[in-house]
C-alpha cells in the first residue's frame, strides 16, 4: 500500500523549516545505508548529531507521530530516528532494498514501512522522482512540498538523478504494531469508513458501536504491542 499524506500544509511553516535546514552541516548520504544500498548512493546526509540538527529532527518527528491519516495507515509502534537528504548535480539513489532491521539496543526496530517527507517543490528541480516496484507495477512520485509518502519496506525503490536543482527529503522507517501489510490495509478501509460514517450518523449509532467493537478486536486479534 502506497499512501500519500499532507503533513505539512501551512506554507509559512515548509518555509521556516528551509531556512533552518540552511544552518545544517552535510556529510557523504553512503554513510547511513547498508553494506549493498552504498553502491548506489550519492546524496548528502544532514548531520543530525549537533544542536541545529538535533531541533530540525525533532520538529519533524513531531509532524510525522501527530499525524492521523498516518497513525491509521501505519498504526506505528517504532519510528525510526529521521534522516535529513540532499540530492542535487546529478545525485541519485539507485534501486535498492531496505534493510530489514535497523538500529541497535532498545532503538533496534522492523522496517514494515518507510516514508519520504518531500521539502522542497517540484517545480525547484528537475528529476529525483521516488520510483517504487511493487507487484509488477513502478510509481514514480514527486509530491508537493509538505506531503508524506508512505510504502513497503519491502519494495525495491529508487530516487531518480536530479539534473538541476535540489531535491531536501526527510525520510524515516515505521516498524508496525500490525506486521501483516494486507490486514494494515483492512483496518485503515475501516477507518476510514469509520470517518465516513461518523459525518453521517449520531455518535451512539449502532452501526458506529459495531465498527468500532469490529476494528478493536481485530487489532486484539492482530496487534504486538
Amino acid at each position: 500500500m502506497i499512501v500519500t499524506i499532507s503533513a505539512i500544509e501551512e506554507k509559512a511553516k515548509i518555509t521556516a523549516l528551509r531556512e533552518k535546514i540552511k544552518a545544517l552541516t552535510w556529510r557523504d548520504g553512503r554513510a547511513t545505508a547498508g553494506k549493498v544500498a552504498s553502491a548506489v548512493k550519492q546524496n548528502e546526509q544532514a548531520i543530525v548529531s549537533d544542536a541545529a540538527g538535533k531541533a530540525i529532527q525533532d520538529e519533524l518527528l513531531q509532524v510525522v507521530e501527530g499525524n492521523a491519516v498516518l497513525k491509521a495507515a501505519a498504526r506505528p509502534r517504532r519510528i525510526s530516528p529521521l534522516l535529513i537528504s540532499k540530492t542535487r548535480d546529478g545525485g541519485h539513489y539507485g534501486a535498492h532494498v531496505d534493510n530489514a532491521i535497523m538500529g541497535s539496543g532498545k532503538s533496534r526496530l522492523r522496517t514494515d514501512i518507510s516514508f519520504t517527507l518531500f521539502l522542497t517543490d517540484p517545480e525547484d528541480y528537475d528529476g529525483g522522482e521516488l520510483g517504487i516496484h511493487t507487484a509488477g507495477v513502478t510509481s514514480h512520485i514527486k509530491a508537493e512540498a509538505g506531503q508524506l509518502v508512505l510504502y513497503p519496506s519491502s519494495s525495491i525503490h529508487e530516487v531518480r538523478p536530479v539534473t538541476s536543482g535540489e531535491r531536501i527529503v526527510c525520510v524515516g522507517w515505521i516498524e508496525s504494531l500490525i506486521s501483516d501489510p494486507t490486514q494494515r490495509e483492512l483496518l485503515f478501509d475501516l477507518e476510514n469508513l469509520r470517518a465516513s460514517l461518523r459525518a453521517k450518523l449520531e455518535p451512539q449509532a449502532p452501526e458506529l458501536l459495531m465498527l468500532d467493537k469490529s476494528i478493536s478486536n481485530l487489532l486484539r486479534m492482530w496487534g504486538v504491542p
